[in-house]
């Protein structure tokens, strides 16, 4: 039982997960526009996730601690470093014209762990965008909607329509909503000068809003093109299940709940798409 609780603990923290996550809304791009598996744009993405999210949970503790270090986090390092070289690979393979989106969103990317501002734009010590006050969900949710819908869809040179912006809001209110339960489960850690939406207005305030985002996520299904409704009742009932997830959300849940529980329902989404 400690092995398979190590290999989930491994799993989890490695950011595998999290890159299934983005790799599965990814691919639900593609399929709602009617275009093939692209394994070029999924590894990508799925590599690009590890590394990106490694380098942000990680570079504090690797740069000050680097003697100190787990083993555990020292074979995450080792990892990561795969992982990146296989982002390189597979960013090789893609259009040329997707290396500047790529480079903005690595940017954000790079000072949402760097630290770079004045301190006195700061309410906290560690001067990146991940410490401004009340911006960490909103950063999140801009860089996933540009990763899962756009670099899959130019990369194919699909013309960027209404159906398009239209998407990229929904994989922004999505991902919104899927932090919450993140953020209520953080609420015994996070520094109050983070300003977290729970921290701001509560947990209840939070699940009302999470709630009412997810109906604005369904309501908006109505304005894309017709010969996408099948997308419709996919996008309805994996609202129904994050909306669960999020009302049953509390700070005392186990670390799973939302690493694990919370962070499977775009692969659910995408297995009821396929199905």
């Amino acid at each position: 039982m400690k092995i398979v609780k190590k290999l989930l603990d491994f799993y989890i923290n490695s950011s595998i997960h999290v890159a299934l996550a983005v790799y599965a809304l990814s691919w639900i791009t593609l399929t709602k526009f009617g275009l093939n598996y692209d394994e070029n744009v999924l590894y990508f993405n799925f590599y690009a996730t590890i590394t990106g999210y490694n380098f942000v949970k990680y570079f504090g503790v690797a740069k000050w601690h680097h003697r100190s270090l787990t083993k555990a986090l020292k074979i995450i390092q080792v990892f990561s470093l795969i992982c990146f070289a296989f982002l390189f690979y597979y960013a090789f393979q893609l259009q040329t014209k997707l290396l500047l989106l790529i480079t903005v969103l690595g940017v954000i990317t790079f000072f949402y762990a760097i630290p770079f501002l004045p301190n006195h734009l700061y309410l906290d010590k560690q001067q990146n965008l991940r410490d401004i006050s009340g911006v960490k969900v909103y950063v999140i949710a801009l860089v996933w909607s540009g990763v899962t819908v756009l670099i899959p869809l130019l990369n194919n040179d699909y013309v960027i329509n209404t159906n398009v912006i239209i998407t990229l809001f929904q994989n922004f209110v999505f991902v919104m909503v899927l932090m919450l339960p993140f953020e209520i489960r953080d609420l015994g850690y996070d520094s109050l000068k983070l300003a977290t939406i729970p921290q701001k207005i509560g947990v209840k305030w939070t699940k009302i809003i999470g709630l009412v985002l997810l109906v604005i996520f369904c309501l908006s299904g109505f304005f894309i093109d017709k010969t996408m409704s099948y997308y419709f009742s996919s996008q309805i009932l994996i609202s129904l299940i994050l909306g669960l997830l999020l009302v049953f959300a509390h700070k005392k849940r186990s670390p799973y709940y939302a690493s694990f529980f919370v962070e499977s329902v775009p692969v659910i989404w995408v297995l009821l798409m396929l199905l």
